[in-house]
């Protein structure tokens, strides 16, 4: 897709100021494009003396396609993910990248403090629901659910507990168990956008900005009439309404989880794609989506999916514990937020 440039305000600067307050006025870059299986949106402010602000759009698609490429993809061979998956019988000891293994080491963090309910090894389940297909518009009737059994025999290989993690002088030495995959579809995207802030501080021509990675969006620095970024916020019950919106100043990082993302219809069922590691089940906590505000990306993606699975009061108390705002909508449609999350939320009714 095309790249579209669009002087922000041009004419109304051209008008109210001249020539001198139009050099100041910043100048707009959007793209849209698609990676890590998902649409992938750009609106970046890039002061317009800039030899090339639009490279920017380019270099961020091109990092977000690298980190999918060579780390975080279990499907594309040449991923470090793909190949630990695929690591030879016995080897259990894995020289990783630094990349990778600061992105388990909070993973990991985070499975400790959720008691579980966040779990980067549950790849054996995730494939026993065929639930990439789902992604890809599986049908009604096309679809079986999983044995109990099978579903039980599949846990048994996710062992996060198991997991050891060293820093080394040139990245990371991990001891895997054997059988144990690992699958980090429920941080990539979180992870991406950490990445992605860090391109954005470096380059001091950019001001603002916001970038949705899927689900998980980053709202950088300011916008050029100093009013505040607005989020909108998914309606569970209507996915092409909102409930309301978050109005963010500075950098954040929202990620959302609902069980209307990805879904199955079985007999009448419906089976979402957040699993909960203790049942190998679609959760059931109660909740219909979870929306997290954080300044790190990566927690914000992977608290949304323990927040899911752990419900309302839980889910409340593990955000709290991160300094994270959180929005619950329940089975009801009834919201339920963090104080933080108050001060920022306006609902849509």
């Amino acid at each position: 897709m095309k790249r579209i440039f669009v002087a922000a305000l041009f004419l109304a600067a051209v008008v109210l100021g001249g020539c001198g307050q139009n050099a100041r006025q910043p100048v707009l870059y959007r793209d849209t494009d698609i990676a890590m299986g998902t649409v992938i949106q750009q609106n970046i402010y890039v002061r317009n003396d800039a030899e090339d602000g639009g490279t920017v759009t380019e270099e961020i698609l091109g990092l977000i396609r690298r980190m999918e490429q060579e780390t975080l993809s279990r499907r594309l061979e040449t991923a470090e993910i793909y190949l630990i998956n695929r690591r030879r019988e016995g080897e259990a000891h894995l020289q990783i990248s630094e990349e990778l293994g600061e992105i388990l080491m909070e993973c990991q963090d985070v499975w400790e403090a959720s008691q579980g309910a966040f779990d980067v090894t549950l790849a054996p389940v995730i494939r026993l629901w065929d639930i990439d297909k789902w992604s890809e518009g599986a049908q009604e009737g096309t679809f079986a659910v999983p044995e109990r059994q099978e579903i039980l025999q599949a846990l048994e290989n996710c062992r996060s507990g198991e997991i050891r993690l060293a820093k080394q002088e040139n990245g990371y030495e991990m001891e895997l168990p054997a059988g144990t995959e690992l699958d980090l579809g429920a941080v990539g995207k979180g992870a991406a956008l950490d990445e992605i802030r860090r391109v954005l501080e470096q380059r001091e021509e950019i001001s603002g900005g916001v970038i949705s990675v899927g689900g998980s969006i980053l709202v950088y620095g300011a916008k050029p009439d100093g009013s505040s970024w607005k989020v909108a916020i998914v309606n569970p019950a209507d996915t092409a309404s909102a409930i309301g919106y978050m109005s963010l100043k500075g950098t954040w990082c929202v990620s959302t989880s609902g069980d209307y993302e990805r879904y199955a219809m079985v007999d009448g069922i419906r089976y979402h794609h957040i699993l909960n590691p203790a049942t190998g089940y679609p959760a059931d906590s109660g909740v219909r989506s979870v929306t997290v505000l954080s300044d790190s990306g990566l927690l914000s993606d992977a608290l949304s999916t323990a927040c899911f699975v752990l419900g309302i009061e839980e889910g409340m108390e593990l955000a709290e514990k991160y300094g994270a705002e959180a929005l619950f909508v329940d089975t009801k449609g009834n919201i339920v937020m963090s104080p933080g999350m108050e001060e920022c939320f306006t609902s849509a009714k």
